[in-house]
């Protein structure tokens, strides 16, 4: 797998602490640190070549996002998936999007639109190839694409604490709860909508692609117990 299009992107003349969270965020989201795992201040400052303060400062924004937990003793714990949040996210996530979608189906520009058709033209390369990363990555830059057509791509990184938890599971989801090449054609049908310049259908596409991971989610906690937390009932 091509694993560097998953890596963080780190804007010029970040703070350390926001270069180290983007870092651990991808790391637990892939489940290379795994829910219950236990992270050390002076473990990862020795991995990554940093102090502890830094290190400390981005634990302390992970916290506040939802993805780790502070223990006794200076300890810190990589959170369960919490299911309330996964449904919180999922539902203000859809709100978002589908306000997004319909002023993008009136005014996003063609050259823009024709960005969204090469997007998911990479992704059905990356299918073809199994790469759930690269294909993960993608599906993210679609969805920030919608955003930034209708000159709000800020309103995707105000999304980006919100849907971690989110993230986490469409990450377990990946290849076999739910197909990518499902998701790929959800993603043909929202473009097709804005080429139509059709608000209705667009709308109507993001729902249904957005409601998969309801489709999901009893299955995932089914197979992955420990990795849950609450309750399925939304």
């Amino acid at each position: 797998m091509n694993d560097e299009i998953f890596q963080p992107v780190l804007e010029p003349g970040e703070p350390l602490a926001a270069q180290i969270k983007k870092i651990l965020v991808r790391k637990i989201v892939t489940n290379e640190y795994r829910p219950g795992e236990r992270l050390s201040e002076n473990e990862l400052s020795t991995s990554l070549g940093v102090s502890r303060q830094p290190v400390r400062d981005a634990l302390i924004r992970l916290g506040e996002a939802g993805l780790v937990r502070a223990l006794p003793q200076r300890a810190t714990e990589v959170t369960r998936i919490a299911i309330p949040n996964v449904y919180s996210g999922r539902f203000l996530r859809e709100a978002t999007e589908v306000a997004v979608i319909r002023e993008a189906a009136v005014s996003a520009v063609p050259s823009m639109i024709a960005a969204m058709d090469r997007i998911i033209d990479a992704q059905e390369l990356a299918v073809a190839k199994k790469d759930h990363l690269a294909f993960l990555a993608l599906d993210d830059d679609l969805h920030r694409t919608f955003a930034a057509s209708i000159g709000h791509e800020d309103v995707w990184r105000t999304l980006q604490n919100v849907k971690l938890q989110m993230d986490r599971v469409r990450y377990l989801s990946l290849p076999d709860t739910t197909p990518e090449e499902l998701l790929t054609k959800q993603h043909r049908a929202i473009v097709k909508a804005l080429h139509a310049r059709n608000p209705d259908k667009a709308e109507a596409a993001v729902r249904k692609h957005l409601t998969e991971l309801l489709h999901s989610l009893p299955l995932l906690v089914q197979n992955f117990p420990d990795y849950f937390e609450g309750s399925l009932t939304a």
